[in-house]
């Protein structure tokens, strides 16, 4: 099957202050023609030089819609930071629908990635052990006789949820301290270098010392409430937005380099809904615990790059 179908599914877009990879990502969603899309925007930070221009340019560009659609718009007056931002914003959308197709600024999506998102977001509709569905899978395409499988893991590259699932996001984490001793982690991930290093982000997070970010207290929420997520069988989702610009991911990256693939359809299902626990072990430990090499290997990786910048 070639031809893509307009998108029914309504579509969130999350920006700040970036107009090229925002020029990009709105180009691949203005194809997709959503029927209704939903814009979150942050407002910039008054001691950054040029960022009240390029928040407003990033602005005009997403409201250039050519195409039959219902736009709706939460544009901040006053930079927020991410983690106010995006939780305030992902509340709004679900306060106005029941399931959404999100995407950030960076998160440049095959076409495929829509129609995927949409025939998941219907089919896992009332089952409630599904949390959410993922368009980027951190090792790329690869060979497999299913369209996706069910794991731990929780992506947010382009992703697809329900507001029963996003009513449930818990901010303050105030459940993790019970759950750390009630051995929440060591029944998940029957590793003690993975265990060692989520209790460390947690326990971040829960005392208010942990980064300005949302998305570790939505990993927290998948796994206290025991939901399995959706991976593709192939990346479908580019992350763009490595290096100057970013807000953290400033760093260079091998999953930077993964391409976005294109999804065949019609979809072929898993036979059941059951974690690949061997497959999730292998990412957590190659992508989230890195080893000492790769440690080492990051840190002259930036040292350099420092170093170039102020030749």
């Amino acid at each position: 099957m070639t031809d893509i179908p307009d998108t029914t599914t309504p579509v969130v877009l999350i920006v700040f202050n970036r107009p090229e990879p925002t020029r990009r990502v709105f180009a691949a969603i203005a194809k997709a023609r959503p029927s209704r899309l939903l814009v979150i925007a942050d407002g910039p930070r008054l001691d950054r030089l040029g960022e009240s221009e390029r928040c407003a340019e990033v602005r005009q560009i997403v409201s250039r819609i050519d195409w039959p659609c219902k736009v709706d718009t939460n544009f901040a007056a006053e930079n927020m930071g991410c983690r106010r931002r995006v939780i305030s914003g992902l509340n709004w959308v679900f306060s106005l629908v029941e399931e959404a197709i999100i995407l950030e600024d960076d998160c440049l999506p095959d076409q495929s990635f829509f129609q995927y998102c949409t025939e998941l977001l219907e089919r896992y509709r009332e089952n409630y052990h599904v949390g959410l569905i993922a368009g980027f899978n951190y090792e790329g395409s690869f060979r497999y006789p299913r369209s996706y499988y069910f794991s731990l893991l929780v992506p947010i590259w382009g992703w697809a949820t329900w507001r029963r699932s996003w009513e449930q996001y818990d901010e303050r984490m105030e459940g993790w301290p019970e759950a750390r001793r009630g051995d929440l982690l060591e029944r998940l991930f029957p590793n003690q270098s993975v265990i060692a290093y989520w209790e460390g982000i947690f326990d971040r997070m829960y005392d208010g010392t942990g980064p300005n970010t949302w998305d570790y207290q939505w990993t927290y929420t998948c796994w206290s409430r025991n939901w399995l997520n959706i991976l593709p069988a192939k990346n479908l989702v580019q992350n763009i937005g490595f290096g100057e610009g970013a807000t953290h991911t400033t760093n260079p990256h091998p999953i930077a380099a993964i391409p976005a693939d294109k999804m065949a359809f019609p979809l072929t299902h898993p036979l059941e809904i059951t974690c690949w626990q061997t497959r999730t072990m292998k990412l957590q430990k190659s992508v989230f615990v890195p080893s000492l090499f790769r440690k080492v290997k990051e840190k002259m990786s930036r040292t350099l790059l420092r170093g170039s910048s102020r030749a």
